[in-house]
Order: C-alpha cells, then structure tokens, then sequence
C-alpha cells in the first residue's frame, strides 16, 4: 500500500510540474506575427510595416529561416530593431521568447 502511495504522490508531482522554458539565443529578423516576416504594405519599409501591424493588434517576433517566434519582453529595444536582423537571448518555452537582451546582429 505504501509503495501505491509512494507511486501515486510521485506521479502527482510530475503532474504539477510547468512545462520548462530553455534559455536560448536566435538570430533572425524582427517583424511581427500577422506577417511572419513577408510584409504586405507596398512602398512601406519592413520597419513601417512592422510597427503598422503591432498598433493593429499583431505581436512582435522573430523570424528566423521559417520559424517565427513571439516575442514578450523589453518592447521597446525590440521595436526599435523592427526590420532588422537582431540577435535575441532569452527564455523560450514552444514559439514564444521571454526576451532577456536584444541587440542588432553582425
């Protein structure tokens, strides 16, 4: 009986924990998620695109070859990198990136 319990508390406790966000580091171009990297505003920069899409409800992210990743954290510095390729650290956990530093990549 014991050993049932041990096993039952075990499996309540794997149960309870949170999926497990991965420190990581991506470069790729910052955009937003309604446009996922391929803007849609002709004669308008990727920039002015990007920014147009957030004011509208999209999400900032990051477009890395044919991935895109929100991005949650630190709006400003990442908005100020908006068409541009940058290099992202942070937490991810599925498609989202917490952003712990941004900066424009080399």
């Amino acid at each position: 009986m014991k050993k049932i319990f041990a096993a039952l508390m075990f499996l309540t406790a794997l149960c309870a924990i949170p999926a497990m966000a991965v420190t990581t580091t991506l470069t790729g171009v910052v955009t937003c998620d309604m446009c996922n990297g391929k803007h849609m505003m002709p004669g308008k920069s990727d920039a002015v695109c990007t920014r147009a899409c957030v004011r509208s409800g999209a999400k900032l992210a990051l477009a890395v070859n044919d991935k895109v990743y929100v991005l949650n954290g630190k709006t400003s510095e990442v908005d100020a990198l908006a068409g541009s390729k940058a290099t992202v650290k942070g937490e991810l956990n599925g498609n989202v990136l917490t952003v712990s530093s941004i900066a424009a990549a080399k």
